[in-house]
């Protein structure tokens, strides 16, 4: 622990800069901006890219988003916000040919363009290219009153103190989850970089394989089997086949604001009820339409003789072997009746993602972070973690690292403009 010395201090520092510390930098500049009737408040946030993106890897031509654009970045909290979907409409001079689509789902291409727009009016409270390493207390009189932020701003550089905080709010996205002993190549990729590997490809593949069941794994058998015309692709899951989200309007209901609180106070087991009744709202399901798509496609090929498109089911790839060649994948049936070997240019892992873990960047104060029985962070219904009276500077959790206190929105977009809203708050009341 370190006196108090060094950098300037701010009052709330952000780890990453992804939507959901976007929609915070909105929410603390509207509740503490000029005009608020609140103090002015000092912000600043740390990126490990070197510019801001959201999924580019997934940004396929025709891709619509899966929720609605009102639920973005500020409506859901404040309506009038400059920084609505809307507003960016009118900024583009889009917004009557948007109404004429009747649609509530943007393509996906055009919802990154508005958080990128949003983005690029925070520039001077960002800074990119830092990739924070963890966060130091600093003690005055026996207690922590503040936090060092270490970053390393290049690869080869050591952790150096960027940044002081009251408060630090982590919001450090998802990993790409590859199965145990899988690494990444040329040739194996998460579908997290789908369009930059495609695009990066020298030959003109043959085969693709493609594990996975979700939305993803649809998506990334979708394109490469549209923009490889003469390539087969080789679609691998462990279900019978695509099964489809939910998103019927009572259920939907567990993304509400509302339903965060009532996820918060219910007990435990009640609480995974939930989880496991409702993860096909958003965890290995496809959008309708999409299943439907692949479908009637599979059908045609068959129709004419020219199958291109295989559906490999109930099924799970359980060797990977990469050569000079190609890679040679292992595929085993589930019921234990087959196996098959497929040699094919490119394996497009689809297996989805993990939070990042908050607790290696908390080093020294972990002692004073209260954790459940299964290690995780006690996190209060304002995200805040609970702490000893030791500590007095606030710490905060955005994204799915709260999914077990807070619910299935946690690492969602449907509820980031009210969740930042709710942090921004509690960091203002002190």
């Amino acid at each position: 622990m370190t006196a108090r010395s060094g950098p300037r201090t701010e009052d709330v520092v952000g780890v990453g800069f992804g939507p959901s510390n976007l929609a915070l930098a909105i929410a603390l500049e509207e509740s503490a901006g000029s005009g608020s009737g609140n103090p002015g408040i000092g912000m600043r946030f740390f990126e490990r890219q070197q510019e801001f993106g959201w999924h580019r890897g997934m940004l396929m031509e025709g891709a619509t988003m899966q929720v609605s654009f009102l639920k973005d970045l500020a409506t859901m909290r404040n309506p009038v916000s400059a920084y609505t979907f809307v507003s960016y409409l009118k900024a583009k001079g889009r917004m009557a040919e948007f109404i004429n689509g009747k649609t509530l789902f943007p393509l996906r291409v055009e919802f990154h363009d508005y958080l990128e727009w949003v983005a690029e009016q925070f520039t001077s409270v960002v800074s990119y290219a830092s990739d924070i390493t963890g966060i130091r207390p600093v003690v005055e009189n026996g207690a922590v009153e503040y936090l060092d932020i270490l970053a390393r701003t290049s690869p080869d550089a050591a952790p150096t103190v960027v940044s002081r905080a009251r408060n630090v709010v982590i919001g450090a996205g998802l990993s790409p989850r590859m199965p145990a002993g899988v690494v990444e190549s040329d040739r194996i990729w998460h579908s997290s970089r789908l369009l930059h590997r495609a695009a990066a490809l020298t030959r003109t593949p043959r085969t693709f394989v493609v594990v996975g069941s979700g939305q993803s794994a649809a998506e990334a058998a979708d394109y490469l089997h549209r923009t490889f015309p003469e390539a087969e692709v080789n679609a691998v899951l462990s279900r019978y086949g695509y099964s489809v989200a939910d998103d019927s309007p009572f259920v939907n209901g567990i993304f509400d604001p509302d339903a965060v609180g009532q996820f918060y106070s219910a007990p435990q087991d009640v609480k995974q009820t939930l989880i496991d009744y409702h993860g096909n709202t958003n965890y290995s399901v496809v959008d309708l339409d999409l299943s439907q798509e692949l479908y009637r496609r599979v059908y045609q090929e068959k129709v004419l003789g020219t199958r291109r498109f295989n559906m490999i089911n109930t099924a799970r790839a359980t060797a990977v072997e990469e050569h000079p060649g190609g890679v040679r994948v292992t595929v085993d049936s589930l019921a234990g009746d087959s196996s098959r070997v497929i040699d094919a240019d490119v394996v497009v892992y689809a297996t989805g993602y993990r939070p990042s873990d908050p607790l290696p960047l908390l080093g020294e104060l972990l002692a004073d972070c209260k954790r459940d029985g299964e290690g995780r962070l006690v996190v209060g219904r304002d995200y805040r973690v609970t702490t000893s009276d030791a500590v007095r500077c606030g710490i905060y959790l955005q994204g799915a690292s709260t999914e077990h206190s807070h619910g299935l929105a946690a690492g969602l977009l449907s509820n980031t403009a009210v969740r930042s809203g709710e942090i921004a708050a509690s960091i203002l009341k002190g």
